[in-house]
This record gives C-alpha cells, structure tokens and sequence, in this order.
C-alpha cells in the first residue's frame, strides 16, 4: 500500500546552525501521535499526514497494522500505520492484524509477548515497528535526532507499574533506532506549549485528557528565565476510552443481548456471561473475542437464550470483525455531543440495525463516575502542591476530551471561566515536549537515556 506523508519540517531548518541535531517532541498517544519538530529559532512545526482517502490530518492514528506477503519463494511482513493501517486491515481482514491501544498495556507486567503471524513479538516491538513508520514518515532517521517522549503521569490499566512502564516505552523507542531519549511528562509539556503566551510569572494547572489517561499537574512558570517548576502532579487511568465504553455500556450493549437470559440442562435462567460485554466496550479487547471458542460458546448460549437474536447479532459483529465501524460510529455520536444537545448513534450491519437516540443530559450521567474521579485528582494534584483553588492564575485544558462540555464545566465550577485557557488539543503536548529539550537541565520531570 502507497502512502503519502507530508511534512511542515525540511532538513534545511537547520542550515543555519549544522552543529545542532534537530529536537523532536513526539507524543505517542494511546488514540492519536504527533510528531513536532522545534527549530534553533524556538519556532514549531508539526507534521502532517496524507493518507489516500483520507483528510490530511496533524493527528495518526496510533494504529499498526501487520500482514504476510509472499515474495520470492519466501513470506515477508509488512506494516501500515494510521489511516492506513484501518484500509491494510479492511482490505483482508482474516490475514491481517490490527494492533491497536498498545500505550495502554505498557505498565502491565502481565502482558510480556503475543504471538501474531507465527512471530512471537513483545510489547517493545509492536512499539517500536509502530514509532519506526512514524518517523519513516516524516523523513527523519531517529539517530540523527534529540528527541523528547511524553509519558503520562499515571500509566493506564489495573495497578500499573509506571517505573515498568517507561521503560517500556524507552525500550519501544531504541528499538526504533532512538539512540538517546529523553522522557517527560505529558501535562508539564503542554504547559510548556502554554507558558509561551505567558509575560509574567503564573501558577497554573495543566488537564491534559488522552485517550487512555488524563494528568493534571501545578507548574509555577516565570518566562523571564525560562522555566517551569513543577508543584504537583496526580493522574488517572481514564479518558476519552472510558467515555466510548460508556456509550457502548449504554447503548450498544444492550441491542446485543447483554440483558438476556439462557437456559442450562432447562434449569433456571441464567445471565448471559458478562465478560463479553466487558470486551465488546473496551476496543482493544474485542479482537480478542474473535476465537472458535468464544463463537461456539456464544452460538451455544444463543440456543436457549430469551434473545436468541440479540446473541447472533454479537457473533455476527465479532465474526465479522466490525470493531472499528462500531467503534467510529459511538466516536461520531460522542464528538456530536460536544455541541448538541442530542444525537442519534448509529450503527447497521447485515441483521444489526442500531439507530438510538442519545441527549446530553444522559451522556452526562453515565459519565458522571468519570468526571468525579477528574475532580478528585484535581483536588489530589493541588494538595500535593500546597495550594487551593485560589492560588490559580491560569488553568490550561488539553485533548480531545476537553472539548466535552461537562469536563469544562467541572473546572467553570471550580476555578471560573476567566481563567480557563484552551488550544492546540490535539498537538500542544508534542509542540511542548519539543521545546522542553532546550530547557532539560531545569526540568524534574525530564530523564534522559542513551541507548
């Protein structure tokens, strides 16, 4: 497959000053990754991606695709990434693998390799193939480059071992050929995106929403010298994943035989098991379903189920391998809330016709768990810098998730309106960790290894 990248950088940025190596801030994303380069001058330029059939985007879509060819007698892999990857996998998807949500599993000890395509491959190198493509793309061999990487504060998953987990993302990124990297926080890079507009010194706080995660961190910046101090940070192991899921919770779940009842041996019902539900609204789990077994046992289950039809549309979805059309609707649906007051979430494959009305308002109670445990960090990151709220000159607001009216409205309540800042959402992280490479000697929150 061919693919067209477009890049905002040239080599001859750096002419003027050919002992530099050029700084690169990437942000490798558990939905999105960017790629910033900073230039001597401390300007920024964030590369674009041009996928055929797709709008160009400042955005790729963390996503790797894997499939054998034959060529020569012998099978070879190839990979795609982004946009591309989806089309690689659609085009065959019973030889083909989507690999997808990796950021997620790097502080999982549990998750050491998987098997794809007769290979045994560790996390590492799923990683690594994935940030190899991206700086394919963008034309820069990363041994030639300082680069800094965004990590979260706290790493996603059940009890994650964020020491295990930089490292990980430290070992995926020297197996892309990264020979020294440095890694930093992802909210006190936005903030550094954000001290630009600064003229005088400010206490802020940074909410900086991802897909698997969302960090909040109290920096004290004075643009008179340059630096930022770190005051406080805290974090949680959810975002804008954990707003899809709740749809799917809500929605989707149900129109696929969730709340049924089977029979076994005519005794009586019993639940469908619900572990498949779990799969179905966590995204990367749901390939994971597409097993003989777990279709036989849907298929049995189905035979004296209340909703017989309910439990086939779930193996029909699964068989079929329609993850990401489901998961593209619930994102439209969910992105449509932003600025409606309802939407229609829609979803239709052979037998499977969903079309369900969704209001705000209800969106805004299935994630109100969500939104109190935001809260709840917030109050965590100003303890630990020995601050309230009022000691707050500036609050700054990042990511996607940012744009959902009752993320805002929680920190309106509690900081006002006056104060909260937004932009940038989707790159102000990369365009941060870009320029934090000519301030790492000032930085906490920066380590660096050479690889």
């Amino acid at each position: 497959m061919d693919i067209a990248f477009r890049s905002s950088y040239s080599p001859a940025m750096m002419s003027s000053a050919p002992a530099l190596r050029p700084r690169v801030g990437i942000d490798f994303g558990t939905t999105n990754s960017v790629v910033v380069i900073a230039t001597p001058d401390g300007e920024t330029h964030t590369t674009r991606f041009i996928f055929p059939g797709h709008p160009e985007s400042e955005t790729c879509r963390t996503l790797l695709c894997l499939w054998q060819e034959e060529a020569r007698g012998r099978l070879a892999v190839h990979q795609a990434i982004g946009a591309a990857a989806v089309d690689a996998y659609l085009d065959d998807p019973a030889e083909s693998r989507l690999i997808m949500s990796m950021k997620s599993y790097l502080a999982q000890t549990s998750f050491r390799e998987t098997r794809l395509l007769g290979r045994r491959l560790t996390l590492e190198n799923l990683v690594g193939f994935f940030v190899a493509e991206l700086m394919r793309a963008v034309g820069i061999d990363p041994a030639t480059v300082d680069a800094t990487v965004g990590r979260p504060v706290q790493f996603a998953g059940d009890a994650p071992d964020d020491a295990f987990g930089e490292q990980r993302l430290r070992d995926g990124f020297a197996e892309a050929g990264f020979r020294s990297i440095a890694v930093a926080l992802e909210p006190e890079a936005a903030g550094w995106r954000f001290a630009r507009r600064l003229d005088a010194p400010a206490t802020i706080l940074v909410g900086d929403f991802g897909g698997g995660t969302s960090d909040f961190s109290v920096l004290r910046f004075d643009p008179a010298i340059g630096r930022a101090i770190p005051l406080g940070h805290a974090g949680v192991g959810i975002a804008g994943d954990q707003f899809d899921y709740r749809i799917i919770d809500n929605v989707v779940s149900p129109e696929l035989g969730r709340d049924s009842t089977y029979r076994v041996m005519g005794g009586a019902p019993l639940p469908v098991p619900i572990e498949w539900y779990a799969s179905l609204a966590r995204w990367h789990r749901l390939s994971l379903m597409r097993t003989p077994a777990t279709l036989r046992a849907i298929s049995d289950v189905a035979r004296t189920a209340s909703e017989p039809d309910r439990l086939h549309a779930l193996a029909t979805l699964v068989a079929d391998q329609q993850g990401q059309a489901l998961y593209r609707a619930v994102g439209t649906a969910k992105a449509e809330l932003s600025h409606a007051d309802s939407t229609t979430l829609r979803f239709h494959h052979k037998d499977i016709h969903i079309d369900r009305t969704i209001t705000r308002s209800a969106f805004e109670g299935w994630i109100a768990p969500d939104l109190a445990q935001f809260d709840g960090a917030v109050t965590t990151a100003l303890e630990r810098a020995g601050l309230d709220e009022a000691d707050i000159d500036r609050v700054f607001l990042t990511g996607g998730t940012s744009f959902v009216p009752a993320v805002r409205a929680l920190f309106s309540a509690r900081f006002g309106n006056e104060r909260i800042d937004r932009g940038g959402e989707f790159v102000s992280v990369a365009e941060g960790l870009a320029l934090m490479q000519g301030n790492t000697a000032s930085q906490s929150g920066v380590s660096t290894t050479t690889c």
